[in-house]
């Protein structure tokens, strides 16, 4: 690997992890990007640093300057680190639906922290539209504005998609993941599909959501929800995801993902958040329709840590209605998964 120089030089190039379980009960390859072991704990850390870099390239982000962005928790935690990094200030938005443990994490980081009420972007309290007005009204702030700057796919054009394509020398067949901003699934789609046409591209989506609706209907049109999943799903197409070429698109419930993230910590030892769990089973349905023999390729988005007051407390999660299942104790004998 050699020597990297400091915390730019450390986000990305993270290696794919074969999932054990999920690939002998499909016979496929179900192969997950490790983008918990960026430097920031996320992918997030690759879109805040690029779109932090071309703030500074057009000269918008002065030395000294304030980062201001309206975030569910890890792009802000990536913005925070890099801001560190660079001399920069931070100044975070964030919804008041999101675990406390981001903005613990947030605050140690540095971070000028509001957590605002929950409403949709349609109002103009949301919490994004808020990180605008503030860059705005304030001299040396740039609003990164994650949603609709495109810098973000250019991050998974330039980094993602080039590092899985030569991960699994060519042998991708499917990427398939879930979208916040968009800027993954639009980044790693253009560079797949560049790379060779038949790559197919799967939009996973949590319910409570509308981009599930947008790829098979054409409408952005919100399904039934809510969800617990945090930073994903869409009320919109952002300009990040607008245009991007995805082939088909699956949703996947609030209980099949904790069944899985408990599934992937007690009988493989991952200790991976909700997005992740959204992606993997997502993975796994992708498989099982497409047949043996294929790989699929998805996102370890973050792990687990930052979840461990809701989605790792069976107490809150009986109070939204779900259930641990199929969870055994250590010492207890662990067998395979099994997926019907």
């Amino acid at each position: 690997m050699g020597t990297r120089n400091g915390f730019i030089e450390t986000i990305g190039n993270t290696p794919l992890i074969r999932l054990k379980a999920a690939s002998e009960a499909t016979g496929c390859e179900i192969l997950g990007k490790a983008e918990f072991m960026n430097p920031g704990g996320s992918v997030k850390d690759r879109a805040a640093w690029w779109m932090i870099r071309e703030a500074e390239k057009n000269g918008t982000l002065q030395p000294g300057g304030t980062v201001v962005e309206g975030t569910a928790g890890n792009t802000g935690i990536g913005i925070a680190h890099i801001c560190n990094a660079r001399g920069y200030s931070c100044v975070i938005y964030m919804p008041d639906n999101q675990s406390p443990e981001k903005v613990e994490i947030l605050e140690t980081l540095g971070a000028e922290v509001r957590v605002v009420p929950t409403v949709p972007y349609k109002d103009e309290m949301n919490y994004q539209k808020q990180a605008g007005r503030y860059a705005q009204s304030h001299e040396g702030v740039v609003w990164v504005n994650q949603f609709d700057n495109t810098a973000n796919r250019l991050a998974h054009y330039e980094s993602t998609g080039p590092e899985i394509w030569e991960q699994t020398e060519g042998t991708v067949d499917v990427f398939a993941c879930a979208v916040g901003t968009g800027g993954t699934i639009a980044g790693v789609s253009k560079y797949l599909k560049q790379q060779r046409a038949d790559i197919q591209v799967v939009l996973l989506d949590c319910m409570g959501s509308a981009l599930y609706n947008f790829v098979t209907t054409g409408e952005a049109v919100m399904s039934e929800g809510p969800s617990i999943t945090e930073g994903i799903g869409n009320s919109r197409v952002t300009d990040n995801l607008a245009g991007t070429e995805v082939d088909w698109a699956l949703q996947v419930s609030d209980q099949d993902m904790v069944a899985m993230v408990y599934r992937l910590l007690r009988e493989e030892g991952w200790f991976f958040g909700a997005s992740t769990g959204i992606n993997v089973c997502g993975a796994v349905e992708v498989a099982k329709k497409l047949g043996p023999g294929h790989t699929v390729v998805t996102m370890l988005c973050d792990g687990g840590g930052k979840y461990q007051s809701r989605l790792f407390n069976e107490e809150w999660l009986a109070e939204q209605g779900l259930h641990v299942s199929q969870v055994r104790s250590r010492l207890e004998p662990v067998s395979p998964l099994t997926l019907s």
